[in-house]
C-alpha cells in the first residue's frame, strides 16, 4: 500500500480523504492557498505546503505546482477529491508521466466522459438509453436554436464540460433561446474554460437517480446501489438519500447493469457515478458520468458499511475490488443535506463572513464510526441512528468568496426512511451557526414538508412547493423574546454588580421599575417590531407581551446556554450576542433580533431607493443598459459573476439610469454601489 499520498483539494473532502488514509496508516500531504493557511485540512494532514494565492486558478488549479510538491515531499500518489482537477484528463496524464499514481480513472476514461456530448455518443453505441436531444459538434447559435425547435420546448441547455449545476439553463420557448444560450456559454467558460453546450428535452417531474460504480484494473466492475438526488435548486443537489424511495429490485438491477455497462464502455477504473434521469413511470435515461468521488458518497457508505475512499486507494494501488457484486448488500436508509452559507430567502445567495459561533449535533467522525449494520441488530431502540458530519470548517473560520460556500455535509442513518427523517430533523434543530446566513431553517422545512416525507420526489419539488417551503415570516414568540430580554438584563446585572444605583433588582422606594424593550426581527422584510414591557419584581421579571404577561426568572445559565422559567413552563435555549444582533436558538427556530435601545442616540441615514449595491464580492461580466436609459421595474441592469454563478441585478422600480459606476471586468466588493437609478 502507498506510504504517503498528496491530497490535491481543500475543505471537507480533503479532511475526509485524510481520515481514511490515517486509518490505513498512510501519511498525507496537504496543499493550501494563502486564504487557507489556517484551514482544518491543513491541520489534519501530516504535512502541508503553500501553493499560491487565494484564487483557485493561482493555487488549487495549478497542476504543475501540485505535482512538484508531490515529488518534493515523497508522495507516491495524488488524490484529487472532487471539483478542481478531479476530472481533468491532462492532470491525470501529467501525474502518470511524473511517475505518480492518480487516484482515479485513467485519463482516457476522463476524456471519454468529460464531454457530455462525446459521452452520449459512446452510450448510444453501448445501448444505454438516452434522453432525446442534440450533442454534436456544431455550435453555431442559429443551428443550435433550430435543433431546440425540432426537439420541442422546454429544453435544457447544458455545458458539455460542466457539472454542479453550472452552465445550465431551462428554455421554455424559442424566443428565449438566444439570451439563455449566451448566458449558459458565459458561465461555462468561467467555470470550465469551454463554452460548448448540448441540448436535451427537458422532462417534467423527473427524478434524478445516480448509480455508484467501482472498477479495478483486473476487469471487475460492480455497482453499489443507487442514490436519489432529485431535490435540487438551480440544478444543484440539496438532499441526497440512499436507497431511492420506491425503487423496485428489478429496476435497481436494470439501472445498475446499465451503469456498469457505461463504465466498462470506457475502460473505467476506480470510483465513478453514472447519473440517470428517470420518469415517474420508471423509464430512465443516461445523463452523464462523473469520473470521481461524489459529494454525496457518504449515504452509499452508510447503507453498505463500506469506506469508498479506502476502495479508491486499494484499487489505485492495483488491488482487486474488496467485494464483487454478489457479496454486496445494503441496510437501512441514509439521508444527506448540505449545510451552506447562503440565504434561501434571497434566492440562495451565498453569504460571506466568519463563523463566530458554531455548534453541531453530537456526531461520530467517519474515521471511528461503527458501520450501520452494527446498529441494526435485535434490541436496538427505535430512535437509534447514526449522525455523521463531514466538514472542513471550524468555529472562527471564514467563508471566503473564492470557493464553494459549503459549511458541512450532515448525514444520518436509520433503520427506515421514517426513522432517518426524524433523526435528520432533530440534527438540524441542533445545528447552530452565527456569522453567516445558512440554509438550515430551509432544510428543516423541506425535511418536514408533506411531499418530501411522502417521497413524492422530483427535480421541481422546491419550485412547485415554494409557498410551503418559504412561508411568511412568523412573529417572534414569547420564549424567543423572553430569552433575548433576560440575556440583556443578565448582562446589565453583571456589568452593574459594583454599582448599587445601577443594580438590576429594580428596587424603588414606592414603586416597581418598568422598562420597555423594543426588538425587530432581522430576518423579516418589514422588521416585525415587538415591544416587551418588563416590570421588576422581587421574585423575578414580569414580562408583558401583547395581551399576555408572565413572570420570568433564570433557572440556570452557562455561557450561551440558558434555562429560564416562564410562568410554570421551562424553556431551554442558546443566546449569542453578535455586534448589533441577538441570535436566539429556541422554540425550534433560529431567530435574529435587533435590540433598539431607547436610551441610545444613533443617527441612521435613510436608505437611498436608487442606490443599487453588490450583494457579494464578484466581477461585472455584463452591463445591459446605458447611462440615461429609461427602465421599467424588473429590467436586468447588469450581471455579476460570483462563486462561479451568475447573478442578475434588476431595477427595483421604474426609473432612469443616472450613473454607471463599474464596467465589464471590474471587481466589486460586497455592498459597493453599482449604479444610480432615479425613480420615476
Amino acid at each position: 500500500m502507498f506510504a504517503k499520498i498528496l491530497i490535491a483539494n481543500r475543505g471537507e473532502i480533503a479532511c475526509r480523504v485524510a481520515a481514511s488514509a490515517r486509518r490505513m496508516g498512510i501519511k498525507t500531504v496537504a496543499v493550501y492557498s494563502e486564504a487557507d493557511a489556517h484551514a482544518k485540512h491543513v491541520a489534519v494532514c501530516d504535512e502541508a505546503v503553500l501553493i499560491g494565492a487565494a484564487p483557485a486558478k493561482e493555487s488549487y488549479l495549478c497542476a504543475n505546482k501540485i505535482i512538484e510538491v508531490a515529488k518534493a515531499t515523497g508522495a507516491q500518489a495524488i488524490h484529487p477529491g472532487y471539483g478542481f482537477l478531479s476530472e481533468n484528463a491532462e492532470f491525470a496524464q501529467a501525474c502518470t508521466e511524473a511517475g505518480l499514481v492518480f487516484i482515479g480513472p485513467p485519463a482516457s476514461a476522463i476524456r471519454a466522459m468529460g464531454s457530455k456530448s462525446a459521452a452520449k455518443t459512446l452510450m448510444e453505441k453501448a445501448m444505454v438509453p438516452l434522453v432525446p436531444g442534440y450533442h454534436g459538434d456544431n455550435q453555431d447559435p442559429a443551428f443550435l436554436q433550430s435543433e431546440a425547435d425540432k426537439i420541442g420546448y422546454p429544453v435544457l441547455l447544458k455545458a458539455s464540460a460542466g457539472g454542479g449545476g453550472k452552465g445550465m439553463r431551462i428554455v421554455d420557448k424559442s424566443a428565449d433561446f438566444k439570451a439563455a444560450l449566451a448566458s449558459c456559454q458565459r458561465e461555462a467558460v468561467n467555470s470550465f474554460g469551454d463554452d460548448r453546450v448540448l441540448i436535451e428535452k427537458y422532462l417534467t417531474q423527473p427524478r434524478h437517480i445516480e448509480i455508484q460504480v467501482f472498477a479495478d484494473t483486473q476487469g471487475n466492475a460492480v455497482y453499489l446501489f443507487e442514490r436519489d438526488c432529485s431535490v435540487q435548486r438551480r440544478h444543484q443537489k440539496v438532499v441526497e438519500e440512499a436507497p431511492a424511495p420506491g425503487m423496485p429490485p428489478a429496476r435497481r438491477q436494470a439501472m445498475g447493469d446499465a451503469a456498469v455497462a457505461a463504465a466498462q464502455a470506457v475502460g473505467y477504473v476506480g470510483a465513478g457515478t453514472v447519473e440517470f434521469i428517470a420518469n415517474q413511470d420508471g423509464s430512465f435515461y443516461f445523463m452523464e458520468m462523473n469520473t470521481r468521488l461524489q459529494v454525496e458518497h457518504p449515504v452509499t457508505e452508510m447503507i453498505t458499511g463500506l469506506d469508498l475512499v479506502e476502495w479508491q486507494l486499494r484499487v489505485a494501488y492495483g488491488e482487486v475490488l474488496p467485494k464483487l457484486q454478489a457479496e454486496l448488500d445494503m441496510r437501512g436508509h441514509a439521508i444527506e443535506v448540505r449545510i451552506y452559507a447562503e440565504n434561501p430567502e434571497k434566492g440562495f445567495l451565498p453569504s460571506i463572513g466568519t463563523l463566530r459561533h458554531l455548534r453541531t449535533p453530537s456526531a461520530t467522525e467517519f474515521s471511528t464510526v461503527a458501520m450501520p449494520s452494527s446498529h441494526a441488530g435485535e434490541g436496538s431502540n427505535e430512535g437509534d441512528g447514526i449522525v455523521r458530519i463531514d466538514s472542513g470548517i471550524r468555529r472562527g473560520d471564514a467563508i471566503a468568496p473564492y470557493y464553494d460556500p459549503m459549511i458541512a455535509k450532515l448525514i444520518v442513518w436509520g433503520k427506515t426512511r421514517e426513522q432517518a427523517l426524524l433523526r435528520m430533523s432533530r440534527a438540524l434543530s441542533e445545528y447552530q451557526v452565527v456569522g453567516v446566513a445558512t440554509n438550515v431553517a430551509f432544510l428543516q422545512r423541506l425535511i418536514k414538508s408533506a411531499p418530501f416525507a411522502a417521497a413524492q420526489l422530483d427535480t421541481g419539488l422546491i419550485e412547485r412547493h415554494h409557498a410551503e417551503l418559504f412561508p411568511p415570516q412568523a412573529t417572534l414568540s414569547l420564549p424567543v423574546l423572553a430569552l433575548a430580554t433576560v440575556s440583556i438584563l443578565h448582562a446589565e446585572q453583571q456589568v452593574a454588580a459594583s454599582d448599587p444605583w445601577a443594580a438590576s433588582s429594580g428596587w424603588r422606594m414606592n414603586s416597581h421599575l418598568q422598562r420597555r424593550f423594543n426588538f425587530s426581527d432581522a430576518q423579516s422584510d418589514n422588521g416585525n417590531a415587538s415591544d416587551v414591557l418588563v416590570t421588576y419584581r422581587r421574585e423575578g421579571w414580569l414580562l408583558h407581551y401583547g395581551d399576555s404577561a408572565a413572570l420570568v426568572s433564570i433557572d440556570t445559565q452557562s455561557d450561551d446556554d440558558w434555562i429560564i422559567k416562564i410562568g410554570s413552563a421551562t424553556i431551554k435555549g442558546t443566546v449569542v450576542r453578535d455586534e448589533e444582533s441577538i441570535h436566539v436558538f429556541a422554540d425550534d427556530r433560529h431567530a435574529v433580533l435587533h435590540y433598539k435601545d431607547p436610551l441610545a442616540h444613533a443617527n441612521a441615514a435613510e436608505a437611498d431607493a436608487g442606490r443599487l449595491t453588490a450583494p457579494m464580492p464578484g466581477k461585472i461580466i455584463a452591463v445591459l443598459v446605458k447611462q440615461g436609459a429609461i427602465v421599467a421595474k424588473g429590467t436586468p441592469l447588469l450581471i455579476m459573476e460570483a462563486m462561479k454563478m451568475e447573478h442578475t441585478i434588476a431595477a427595483p422600480t421604474d426609473g432612469t439610469v443616472e450613473q454607471l459606476l463599474y464596467a465589464v471586468g471590474d471587481q466589486v466588493a460586497e455592498g459597493a454601489q453599482l449604479l444610480s437609478l432615479k425613480s420615476r
